[in-house]
């Protein structure tokens, strides 16, 4: 097996029961800035928090937990890579491995490959775009194709998309953001 590209971890997933008050909370408590909120493909509501320019979010809320617990708080543990290139190792380790869920995407902002570990826990890898699209924003990715034919057609996907800009532009806006 090829040695794994380093995966740093980035941030944390939650299935919540109330979205507006866990926002307000760690907004208002924590000093985190809501970055993109919307409905979330997998049922209900999504939101991507951080306080970290660097980092689309540091913290996910997706709404789904029943009063009693219901689905585990876990919605997913999530690694960052240094690139594109790493991915793709990635894609090749865990097609050899037989990880169920397998699921890779484009986010526009980003490409990841969610999976689940043994026990069923989501994982998402994942490594940055040249580009800024607001989230959810996802679509099939196939990386199996050479990272220019992935470069090319993310950009195909994104290109008209209102909210496109350089992911410099959307760390500046975010910067001041955070500093109020």
């Amino acid at each position: 097996m090829k040695r794994p590209p380093n995966a740093q971890f980035s941030h944390l997933g939650f299935q919540v029961r109330d979205i507006d008050r866990m926002i307000d909370f760690y907004t208002r408590v924590m000093g985190l800035v809501v970055n993109d909120r919307g409905p979330y493909y997998m049922g209900g509501e999504i939101a991507f928090l951080s306080r970290n320019s660097q980092e689309h979010h540091q913290v996910v809320f997706a709404s789904g937990r029943g009063e009693d617990g219901g689905k585990s708080i876990l919605n997913q543990i999530s690694f960052r890579l240094d690139s594109l290139e790493d991915l793709k190792t990635y894609d090749e380790i865990l097609k050899a491995e037989g990880v169920k869920g397998y699921n890779p995407k484009t986010h526009g902002n980003a490409w990841s490959i969610y999976f689940e570990d043994p026990e069923g826990n989501r994982i998402e890898l994942y490594a940055v775009s040249p580009w800024f699209v607001n989230q959810p924003w996802g679509k099939p990715l196939d990386l199996s194709e050479p990272v220019d034919t992935i470069m090319e057609k993310t950009w195909a996907l994104v290109k008209d998309d209102p909210t496109l800009r350089p992911m410099e532009q959307w760390i500046a806006e975010t910067d001041a953001r955070i500093r109020g």
